[in-house]
């Protein structure tokens, strides 16, 4: 529901979840699980946080294309409301705010009420228009997978599973970081890497889609968005996955350490049940298709590290 002022425009939607609000009201407070609930956010980082008030950055797709922005939020969690105001909104919109309301249901379901305001740059139709589709359609989005992300918390729990890979590298973190940065001269530099298509719409936001190939052979397309923090990591959501995947977000971090600098591959992974037998055949379990995947992001993630740890030290 979208009603209008002469200058703003303000937007409504709901959904029910069948969970108590006070766990779905940690769920949305908790920022930093963002990318693995809401498929648009791509990842979120705390720039100030202390009592119920915080400042965060969020890189999120809108309407299919990457965006930036920060935000101010209030946390209430005696009222199960959070609020929130974009500090520099990114372009057509010129401000956007509003308010996660969570109300505890008579049956034990929770309603969860998503509001929005704003305006866009110049008050521009067209502008108007356009954030107005991406507020519809990022708000039901965010709303269905917080409902499908709490209800099917235990199978999930089941499904999701986090690990890394580390190697020590004797140089700096600066070079180490910019071979994983350099993502589009990987074609060049990592055997497994068929093709790269990169690209950089922002400073500090990129996109990257490229074939890679398995241990058995296999060619697999991925793209991904990627945020980086100079010199010290670089954070990444697919947006195209592998049939074994629902989703997939990673972390590469450079830590210095007395004799160079520890750099790291961290991966968070969601299973897709549906394919497992047809990906792995008729007998294979949830355990098997874990070690499966696991063992293809490993492989590839040692590798990568193993040629950054080359170029870092050989630059040395």
């Amino acid at each position: 529901m979208t009603t209008t002022d002469t200058n703003t425009r303000h937007a409504a939607h709901e959904i029910t979840v069948s969970a108590p609000a006070d766990a779905v009201y940690r769920l949305i407070a908790e920022v930093e699980n963002w990318p693995q609930i809401f498929p648009p956010t791509i990842h979120v980082d705390h720039v100030e946080k202390g009592g119920h008030e915080e400042r965060i950055r969020i890189w999120a797709t809108a309407n299919g294309e990457p965006k930036s922005w920060a935000s101010r939020r209030t946390l209430d969690p005696r009222g199960r409301r959070i609020t929130f105001r974009q500090e520099v909104s990114a372009p057509p919109v010129a401000e956007m705010g509003g308010t996660w309301i969570i109300e505890q249901q008579p049956d034990g379901d929770s309603l969860v009420r998503l509001l929005h305001d704003y305006r866009a740059i110049g008050d521009d139709p067209a502008s108007l228009d356009w954030i107005e589709q991406a507020v519809d359609r990022n708000s039901r989005s965010e709303l269905a997978a917080l409902k499908q992300n709490v209800e099917r918390a235990h199978a999930a729990r089941e499904l999701t599973f986090s690990f890394e890979d580390t190697v020590l590298i004797e140089g700096s973190a600066k070079d180490a970081y910019d071979f994983i940065d350099e993502a589009h001269l990987w074609v060049d530099r990592l055997p497994h890497v068929a093709r790269v298509d990169f690209a950089e719409p922002a400073p500090g936001l990129q996109s990257l889609e490229m074939d890679t190939r398995a241990k058995d052979g296999s060619t697999h397309t991925t793209k991904s968005y990627r945020v980086t923090f100079p010199h010290r990591a670089i954070a990444y959501k697919q947006v195209t996955l592998p049939a074994l995947m629902t989703l997939h977000t990673g972390l590469w971090t450079f830590e210095e350490y007395p004799r160079g600098v520890a750099a790291t591959s961290q991966h968070t992974v969601v299973l897709n049940p549906a394919n497992i037998a047809r990906v792995l055949g008729p007998d294979a379990t949830v355990e098997d298709a874990r070690a499966y995947v696991q063992s293809a992001l490993s492989t590839n993630s040692r590798a990568t590290l193993g040629y950054a740890k080359a170029h870092a030290e050989k630059k040395r």
